[in-house]
């Protein structure tokens, strides 16, 4: 029966790339799929991008591939890592191998960037409206910085059919990454048909969504109760990986010698991760149904993955796009034993009385007491809070003028000498941040997949 064989890459941008050397050493892999965007990573690619327009794509992509790239041996890889900025992702990666002497075919995907499309869709009939909300764009249409809709698998299986040998995406689904090598080796028709063929595109996302949080599948992030301290060898932790067959079943497994574990529980945790219906976990490739899934434990980090059930894919895509939303000021102060958690209520009243006196004029305002609540907001238990050795107070606060955001840090240094005793650990005055809002929305995938493009680009 014929399998294909994908290892996880990167879950975010800044993972680790070190697990993916064992990967490509004794796994068998014929593919890395690496995960390198969300939705706050595209506003920092923005930020950057603000700064240098040559920017834009995650600046791990070179190091990470120039380290690994000796040691592939035929591996293909397919990164998100382009980001906003695909091309100029391709033109680094282009130089980078250029100097080293290497070959590759470099394809890249765009397509996905529809900023300078949003008045087009919305003269189509898109009205682009918040997903959750119901609210109106034109709240937020004129401090647009960036909108990029989730492509599916298809234009990469068409780098792929095309010889890429490294594939760059922008803002693809996550699960895409790894759906279409199974869906190109397997000859899986992704313009499915019947409810065969759904079923199996439901099994390749499956597979895409347990790979594509890299350490979190094979017992990163495991558990509670000190369950994750069963997890054995963090330090050396192999990525997982699949092994997908035709039949529409597939086998999550690790390289043989690395750490963490592939078992029934931390397989369960990472299908999970992020789903908020398991019956209808939507994709631009199909619908997946969970409720008929079997994780079945082989033993020797082997799990297998089965009964798969997939839905017509939908009719609309989503779209991800950012929007200024002010700046944020924020500063951080300690306060030791005795009466820490007082100290720290006390500053707070006094920053909030200097807010009201001079009048700034801030629309919202963060407060965290780091160790108390921080996590766990309302539901904190503050029984033993009396008695804590030292706590943290974060204030931040959102304003529309940045030197707002730049004045509130500095409510606070006089307190060091004037305010609660035992202050100590003030973390000085930090530089206003641009704040980025998030707006999800929906378009038809006709509106935008037509202007989706597959680009090759051969290293010689």
């Amino acid at each position: 029966m014929k399998t294909v064989r994908i290892g996880a890459g990167l879950g975010f941008y800044g993972d680790s790339w070190r697990p993916i050397e064992a990967t490509l050493a004794r796994g068998e892999v014929q593919y890395i799929a690496s995960d390198h965007l969300s939705e706050l990573t595209l506003a920092i690619l923005r930020k950057d991008m603000a700064r240098d327009p040559s920017a834009g794509f995650t600046r791990d992509l070179v190091p990470m591939m120039s380290a690994l790239w000796p040691r592939a041996r035929g591996v293909k890889f397919i990164l998100n890592a382009g980001g906003l900025n695909p091309a100029a992702a391709r033109d680094a990666l282009v130089a980078a191998f250029r100097a080293k002497g290497w070959r590759a075919k470099i394809a890249t995907v765009t397509g996905d960037d529809v900023l300078a499309r949003i008045d087009e869709l919305i003269a189509a009939g898109e009205p682009l409206a918040h997903m959750d909300s119901g609210a109106p764009l034109a709240q937020v249409r004129e401090r647009l910085v960036f909108a990029n809709a989730y492509l599916g698998a298809a234009p990469i299986v068409q780098a792929l059919e095309a010889g890429a040998d490294i594939v760059l995406t922008g803002r693809v689904a996550d699960a895409a990454l790894t759906l279409a090598p199974i869906v190109h080796e397997l000859g899986w028709p992704l313009a499915a048909r019947t409810p065969h063929d759904w079923d199996r595109l439901a099994l390749g996302l499956t597979v895409g969504h347990l790979l594509e949080c890299s350490g979190q599948g094979s017992g990163g992030n495991f558990g509670s109760a000190g369950r994750w301290a069963e997890i054995p060898d963090l330090g050396h932790i192999g990525y997982p990986i699949a092994e997908v067959r035709e039949d529409g079943t597939a086998v999550i497994t690790k390289a043989p010698g690395t750490g963490g574990r592939v078992s029934f529980d931390t397989v369960r945790q990472q299908l999970l991760y992020e789903v908020h219906d398991p019956h209808a976990y939507v994709s631009p490739d199909v619908v997946l149904d969970m409720g008929a899934l079997r994780l079945e434990d082989r033993g020797d980090d082997r799990v297998e993955v089965s009964g798969a059930r997939g839905q017509p894919r939908p009719e609309k895509l989503k779209i991800v796009a950012g929007y200024e939303d002010g700046w944020m000021g924020q500063a951080v102060v300690g306060f030791c034993w005795p009466d820490a958690y007082r100290k720290a209520q006390a500053t707070v009243a006094l920053i909030e009385e200097q807010l009201r006196e001079q009048k700034l004029p801030v629309e919202e305002t963060c407060v965290e007491y780091l160790g108390v609540n921080a996590f766990l907001g309302p539901h904190a238990d503050l029984s033993q809070v009396e008695q804590m050795n030292e706590v943290w107070l974060r204030m931040a606060v959102r304003t529309r003028d940045k030197r707002v955001a730049e004045a509130f840090p500095r409510l606070f240094p006089w307190l060091a000498l004037s305010g609660p005793p035992y202050m100590g650990g003030f973390h000085g005055i930090a530089p206003a941040s641009q704040l980025l809002g998030h707006w999800p929305t929906l378009a038809a995938r006709a509106l935008i997949e037509p202007q989706v493009k597959v680009e090759l680009t051969e290293v010689k």
